[in-house]
């Protein structure tokens, strides 16, 4: 699915779904740092927080790939996550919710 197959108002809720998709998870990422970071008392504590920091940036700089072709299959791993809600993608065509529902049930 390209850009071409979006209409202008299917592009403003998947982007709006999309930013708060991303807002939801790093919130989430920030409360779990700062309860770890309060409790680190020896080095090897700081460590384990850097390796995963480390590994949550790359998972979610992996994961919200804003592309048209890959929008559906980002959306239901969302979705499946709980990052992201039916409601956020009201006004999508039937066909595209269909899609992305039917991945996020895999």
């Amino acid at each position: 699915m390209n850009a071409h197959d979006w209409s202008t108002t299917e592009q403003q809720i998947a982007q709006a779904a999309f930013k708060n998709a991303y807002h939801r998870e790093t919130s989430t990422l920030i409360q779990d740092v700062r309860a770890k970071a309060g409790s680190i008392t020896r080095l090897e504590d700081l460590w384990r927080l850097h390796d995963f920091l480390s590994a949550r940036r790359h998972e979610i700089d992996g994961k919200y790939d804003y592309s048209y072709p890959s929008l559906i299959f980002v959306f239901a791993g969302l979705l499946r996550e709980g990052w992201l809600h039916l409601g956020d993608l009201e006004g999508l065509s039937r066909d595209k919710l269909a899609k992305i529902t039917a991945l996020a049930r895999m």
